[in-house]
């Protein structure tokens, strides 16, 4: 849950030399870590503990966390290094990442245990630690749901984070996860660019219009970049989120869509393996922007925890050829799929959206995985 804090302006120093020394403790921590060859939490704390406690003013807790972000931040570097995410290996920018230490904004979140933060639902306010000692009484407000949840609910780790001149605390909340359904079927969901998803129930969520957003956007921000002055570097800060904010929205209300579906008709989910998604779609330049800046991994994230939180059975299948199989007779060619919008099966004659028969293709996988996976083992 995300609360917004509201620190008078001597709260808002006190929590931004925070930030400043826990990040710069950070950043100390990760070129230690690369000199001793050294990435696990536990190991490091005996290289970078007392050092960092004594020399950035942190409290035991805080630094525990400091060492705990460098590790993590090493754990992730490794795995986008495993996945090829900095290119191949000798490439110019995957030997930079790998060779120089990581490096932590001033403003990167700052975890936060029960230790160092403290709520007052009665006065809506949070005991803060700081490097300048305690603020008892820093003000905090949200949406109904989100203080309901931080009041009602088992509230875990804390990030403190600052974005945009003001300060925020992203909170772990603990919510009871109802037992998964036996589904009654699944609803297969094709995700791609044209249509940001589509049903096997034959429901388009179309993409025309975030597309079209993109573009407009795209193109605003090589004008301002290309005017130079202030005013237009200005605008472009005041915009640099507008846009993933807008894509974020779309990908929640898509999935809610698909869910409350689910849920009503008592079928599952079934959606396609998203994992390097970027690496097997081969597309025309000008289509690659689109491509690179679409959040599948989001839309994917959205329907897994929203489905988590509903009962809803989810299960990922290996999308392979589910565009090019005929989903009546089975038939796979390549010729099926004449063109983006098209399915005409050469065995059947079937004539479809190709979309469309691509999800009923992925329906049809979750109800075999499903039973793969959930079938009795023999004795």
């Amino acid at each position: 849950m995300q609360v917004k804090l509201l620190p008078t302006s001597q709260q808002a120093s006190a929590l931004e030399a925070t930030l400043r020394a826990c990040n710069a403790a950070a950043s100390e921590v990760a070129a230690m870590a690369r000199d001793v060859n050294c990435y696990r939490n536990y190991d490091l704390r005996r290289h970078a503990y007392h050092g960092i406690k004594d020399d950035y003013g942190l409290g035991a807790q805080a630094a525990q966390h400091v060492i705990k972000k460098v590790a993590d931040a090493y754990k992730t570097l490794s795995a986008n290094l495993k996945a090829g995410r900095y290119g191949k290996p000798g490439s110019k920018r995957r030997r930079k990442v790998e060779v120089n230490p990581i490096a932590f904004r001033w403003d990167a979140a700052q975890p936060y245990d029960a230790r160092m933060l403290s709520w007052q639902h009665d006065a809506r306010t949070v005991s803060i630690w700081t490097v300048d000692g305690r603020l008892k009484t820093v003000a905090f407000t949200g949406s109904a749901d989100q203080v309901k949840a931080v009041a009602t609910r088992p509230v875990g780790e804390s990030d403190l984070v600052h974005r945009d001149g003001m300060w925020f605390l992203y909170a772990t909340v603990e919510v009871d996860e109802p037992p998964v359904y036996q589904p009654d079927g699944f609803l297969g969901v094709d995700m791609g660019i044209a249509n940001i998803a589509y049903d096997s129930d034959d429901t388009r969520y179309a993409g025309t219009k975030l597309n079209g957003y993109r573009r407009r956007q795209q193109r605003l921000r090589q004008r301002l970049q290309a005017k130079g002055t202030k005013s237009a570097k200005r605008l472009l800060a005041r915009r640099r989120r507008k846009e993933a904010r807008h894509a974020a929205n779309v990908n929640h209300t898509i999935a809610n869509s698909i869910v409350t579906e689910a849920a009503r008709t008592g079928r599952g989910i079934a959606v396609e393996k998203l994992t390097g998604i970027r690496d097997r779609v081969r597309l025309r330049k000008p289509q690659r922007v689109t491509l690179h800046s679409w959040a599948f991994q989001q839309l994917g994230a959205c329907l897994t925890y929203k489905a988590r939180r509903a009962g809803v059975p989810l299960v990922q299948v290996d999308p392979q050829y589910t565009s090019q199989t005929c989903a009546e007779c089975g038939h796979r060619d390549k010729r099926n799929r004449p063109d983006q919008e098209t399915f005409h099966c050469w065995s059947c004659g079937v004539v479809a959206h190709a979309d469309h028969n691509a999800a009923l293709n992925i329906a049809a996988r979750g109800v075999e995985d499903w039973g793969a996976v959930n079938r009795p083992h023999a004795a």
